[in-house]
C-alpha cells in the first residue's frame, strides 16, 4: 500500500520529461567547464533540477486535473484516479518547489536558484495557466521551460551566461515544436475533447508539417552556431550536420506523406521518437567533444 502511495506522487512528477532534461544538463555542465566538472556540484544540480521539474509535474497535473480526466493519454493519472487528492497534490508540488529552490540557493549558486524560479514559473502559470488552452503557439512558447536546464547548468558551473549557452538554449527552444506536434497529432482528438488549441487540433496536417521543417532549420543552424561560439570541433559540426539531417529528413517525409496520403501513414510518432534520439545524441556529441584532444 505504502510502496503504490509512493509510487502514485513519483507518477504526478512526470519522470520521463525529468529523465529528457536532465540528459541536456549534464553535457552542458561539461562544455561550461571544459571538462567534467566536480562531482558533487553535477548531483547538486541534478538533484534540484530534478525536484524542480517534478515540481513542474505535479503542478501542471493539479491545474489540469479538468482535462486529464476527459483524455485517454492522461486518464490514469494519479489525481483523476483519485490515488492522490487534489489538495495533497497541490501541497506536494508547492513544498517540492520551495525545496528546489533553497536547495539550488544553498549547494549550487544564487544564480541557478533565480533561473531555476523562472523556469517553474514559465511551466506552471505561463504554459499550464495562460497558454495552454488559449493559443495553438502555446507548446512554442510554453516550451521554453524546458530549455532552462541549459541556463540552469551553465550558471551552476560559471555563475553567469554565455553565448554557447543561449544557443543550446535556442537547439532546445526550435526542437520543441517538432518534438510535440507529432504527439498532438496522434492525441488531437483527446485534445479537440478537452479544449486544449494543439497546433495539430487547429490546423491541417501539411500546414503543421510545414512547420516542423521551418523550425528544424532553425534548430540545426543553432546547433551549428555552437562550432564557432565554442570552439568545437570538425567531430560536433560532423555529427550534427547528420544528425540534422537525419531528423529534417524525418519532417520532410512527414511533410509529404500529408502533402499525398497515398505515399502511407503519417508516421508522426515516428518523428516523435526520433526527436528523442536526435536531441539525445546531440548533447552526447557536446559532451564528448570536450574530451576531443584536436
Amino acid at each position: 500500500m505504502l510502496r503504490r502511495r509512493i509510487g502514485a506522487y513519483v507518477a504526478l512528477t512526470k519522470p520521463r520529461v525529468i529523465e529528457l532534461l536532465l540528459v541536456t544538463t549534464i553535457p552542458t555542465m561539461m562544455l561550461a567547464e571544459g571538462g567534467f566538472p566536480s562531482l558533487w556540484l553535477v548531483l547538486a544540480t541534478l538533484v534540484g533540477g530534478a525536484a524542480a521539474a517534478g515540481a513542474s509535474g505535479v503542478l501542471n497535473c493539479y491545474i489540469d486535473r479538468d482535462i486529464d480526466e476527459k483524455m485517454n493519454r492522461t486518464k490514469r493519472r494519479p489525481i483523476v484516479t483519485g490515488e492522490v487528492s487534489p489538495r495533497n497534490a497541490l501541497i506536494f508540488g508547492l513544498v517540492l518547489g520551495a525545496v528546489s529552490l533553497v536547495w539550488f540557493a544553498v549547494f549550487v549558486n544564487m544564480a541557478s536558484a533565480l533561473l531555476t524560479a523562472g523556469a517553474i514559473a514559465i511551466y506552471v502559470v505561463g504554459y499550464t495557466m495562460i497558454l495552454k488552452r488559449r493559443t495553438p503557439q502555446n507548446i512554442v512558447w510554453g516550451g521554453i521551460a524546458g530549455c532552462m536546464p541549459v541556463f540552469i547548468g551553465w550558471s551552476a558551473v560559471t555563475g553567469g551566461l554565455s553565448w554557447g549557452a543561449v544557443a543550446l538554449f535556442l537547439v532546445i527552444f526550435f526542437w520543441t515544436p517538432p518534438h510535440y506536434w507529432p504527439l498532438s497529432m496522434k492525441f488531437r482528438r483527446d485534445y479537440a475533447e478537452a479544449g486544449v488549441p494543439m497546433l495539430p487540433v487547429v490546423a491541417d496536417d501539411l500546414k503543421v508539417a510545414r512547420e516542423m521543417i521551418i523550425y528544424t532549420v532553425a534548430m540545426i543552424a543553432c546547433s551549428l552556431a555552437l562550432v564557432p561560439l565554442e570552439g568545437m570541433t570538425w567531430v560536433y559540426a560532423v555529427v550534427a550536420s547528420l544528425l540534422g539531417a537525419w531528423f529534417l529528413a524525418q519532417c520532410i517525409g512527414m511533410y509529404r506523406r500529408a502533402a499525398d496520403p497515398s505515399r502511407g501513414k503519417l508516421g508522426a510518432m515516428k518523428v516523435f521518437h526520433g526527436s528523442i534520439t536526435y536531441l539525445t545524441l546531440l548533447f552526447v556529441a557536446v559532451a564528448v567533444d570536450v574530451f576531443l584532444p584536436f
